[in-house]
This record gives structure tokens, sequence and C-alpha cells, in this order.
């Protein structure tokens, strides 16, 4: 089942614990520190990935956990940073926190936004070393990784969507134009789930083309799960208007387009090729609205392939191209970042020393536990 939304728990890696340790061999008995630091926790990233189409995988894999660093050891050995969790979601994947604030859009392949940084790692007590302090008992804890609950929506990415009244024919269309296979009956709603197919020229370009869930009066607004289906329009750069040959045309053009306008995200203004379908039925009907986001009035069966060829020509010929960016594709941006996010700052820091643990900051129980802190150990504030 096809599935455009997905909610996780993410969390990044605990840090590794600093070593609390001197220098013991044989003929130095008092030498100094060589506690090593504890690696990095590992952070929580997001990949878009071409090959992917939905976000079903993930209801399967709901909390998304990195590794923790390892803690540091004796002779100054610094412990290896945790393992970084990396999940490949498809193109067009959109990330809201849980306030629904849009955080990053990964709009092109291999875009990638880490969701969780992994926690610092702690200091071990050689870096407290000094003139005036040669023997340090304290080592740092680490800090735990961030931790969110996300909700990923996915927006389809194509350069035609096709749109209209259920049982309008869009999917035997689709069908005829490209590789995709549809569920195809003579009822409405035969589809329940936006559907991709690839359209192919002779010169061996190709364009996609995706199959949106037919929609009903008050769409914008929810009915029939209208507004989500009208979310996987919004990054389409051509609509190809499918209306039923037989019905009133230019009613029913008015009636979608009203929804468009309702919905807003400037799905009113797209351009459009009107396609008057099942013409090899009798009773067809003219279409007189005259609009200049109309770029072509296409008549087609999809059941005989007529006017099928003169579709995909006018399709090449007139989908818009592609928004020009700013910089070359090596020199773009990871991921669309909405909502700049504050420098992370250390807001607590733990140590461990040789008679308990000291704590800087305004530490919670919860922070206290996740640090291993039990009752009965001894805590002072610093």
């Amino acid at each position: 089942m096809f599935q455009d939304r997905a909610r996780i728990r993410v969390r990044g890696g605990r840090g590794g614990d600093g070593a609390l340790s001197f220098r013991r061999e044989k003929y130095v008995p008092k030498g100094g520190p060589d506690g090593g630091d504890g690696g990095r926790g590992g952070d929580v990233v997001l990949r878009a990935d071409s090959d992917l189409r939905d976000l079903a995988f993930l209801a399967r894999r709901r909390r998304l956990e990195a590794g923790r660093g390892r803690h540091g050891e004796g002779s100054n050995r610094h412990g290896a940073d945790g393992e970084d969790v990396e999940v490949a979601v498809p193109v067009g994947t959109q990330v809201f926190d849980a306030d629904g604030r849009l955080v990053a859009d990964l709009a092109h392949p291999d875009a990638r936004v880490t969701v969780a940084h992994g926690g610092h790692g702690g200091a071990g007590n050689k870096r407290f070393a000094g003139p005036t302090h040669q023997t340090p008992r304290i080592a740092e804890l680490g800090a735990p990784g961030e931790e969110a609950d996300l909700e990923l929506r996915l927006k389809l990415l194509a350069d035609a969507a096709l749109l209209g009244f259920p049982n309008a024919g869009k999917s035997s269309l689709l069908r005829r134009l490209s590789n995709a296979r549809p569920k195809v009956a003579e009822y409405p709603f035969t589809t329940l789930a936006p559907v991709l197919g690839t359209v192919d020229a002779a010169d061996g370009r190709q364009l996609t083309v995706a199959d949106v869930p037919g929609l009903l009066e008050g769409a914008s607004h929810g009915v029939g799960l209208g507004d989500e289906f009208l979310a996987h329009l919004e990054r389409a750069r051509l609509f190809l208007h499918v209306i039923e040959a037989q019905e009133d045309a230019d009613e029913r053009f008015r009636a979608i387009d009203r929804e468009l306008a309702a919905y807003g995200a400037g799905l009113g203004q797209r351009p459009q090729i009107v396609v008057l379908n099942k013409v090899d039925l009798p009773g067809s009907t003219d279409f007189t609205v005259a609009d200049p986001r109309i770029l072509a009035v296409m008549r087609t069966s999809a059941l005989t392939g007529e006017g099928i060829e003169e579709l995909v020509r006018a399709l090449f010929e007139l989908v818009p191209e592609a928004e020009p960016t700013a910089t070359a594709p090596r020199e773009l941006a990871d991921f669309l970042v909405y909502r700049p996010t504050a420098p992370r700052q250390r807001r607590v820091r733990i140590f461990r020393t040789d008679r308990g643990y000291r704590v800087r900051g305004e530490a919670s129980e919860e922070e206290l536990r996740a640090a291993g802190i039990r009752p009965g150990d001894v805590v002072e504030p610093e």
C-alpha cells in the first residue's frame, strides 16, 4: 500500500565517557593522568534515494537510533565514534518537527539531512591536567544525543500530472502514455494512490508523469482526502487535465479549477493541457473555455490509441523547462533549510570523580539516570 506519510522517533547516539586513568608502570609509580576521550555519538541521517517511491518501509521501523560512542581508555586511547544511521527516503520527502514546522526538504537525489546529532564524547582526565593541577581525578561523561519526533511527508516529483474527476480515464491514459501499469476498471476511485510513469520520446528524452487519484468538489477542504492528493500536484510543472468527452467539459474544467485555486500553493496558475478522453464513445462534446493557462486541447481515446501520439508530442513540446538553479549541481545545498537551528550548546555537563559525580548546570532526573547515576551515588554541584 502506497504511503506518503510516516511518523518516526529519532535519537542520536550518546557520546562515550572520558577515562579516569593514571599512568602506572613498574618504574613510574606516580605517573600522570592518561585517560583518553570518549568517542562522539553517531548521527541519524536521511538521504533522498531516486529508486524509492513511498514511505511504507518506515511503518516497520518507527524508531531510529544511532550508535553510542566508545568510552575512552587509559594510555591516552580515545574511544571510537558511534556508527551513524543513514535511512534512504524517496526524493521529494519533507521533514516536519513535532510542532508541524517544515525543517528540511529533500528535493533532489542524494540530498541529505541530519535529523538527530550524536552527543559529544566526554573528556578524559588527561584534558584537565595543568601546571597547578597535575593529578586531576575527574573525567567527563558523554553527552546524550539529540532526540525528536518527526513527520515525513512525500510530495511526488513529476514533470506533468494527470488530474480530473474519478473515472475520467486517467489511469488508462497513463498506461498508454508510459511504462506505468496502474489498476484500471470502469468504476470511480480505481486509483487510490499516486502512480508514476515514464514517457519516452523518439529522440531518447524522458518525462515523468504522475496519476493522482480523482478529485471531488470540496477536495481543497479535505473531501475524499483530496487535500492530501492535491499536495502531490505542487511539484508538477504541467497539468494534463483529463475530462470525459461525453460530459459537460466546460463545467468539469471549472469545477476542478476552483479546487486548484482554493488549495493555493500556485496550483491555480499552473499551465495545463486539456485532454478530452474517451472520444471513441458516442456523444462527444466540445470544449470552449478560453484561458491563457490552457496550452492545448487534445482529443484522445485510451482504448483505441487515438490521439496518443499527438499528446506525447505536445507533452514534450509544452512542458515548461525546470527552473534553473543558482549553482551547479555539485554545489547545491544538501537540503533546503526552512527553519534554521540555533547552535547546539551543552546545557549540562556531568563529570565522574574518584568520589562520585560532579554536575555543571541544572540536570534533570532523566539526564542523571541517562548518565548512569543511581540513587545513593554522590553527586556534587560544580
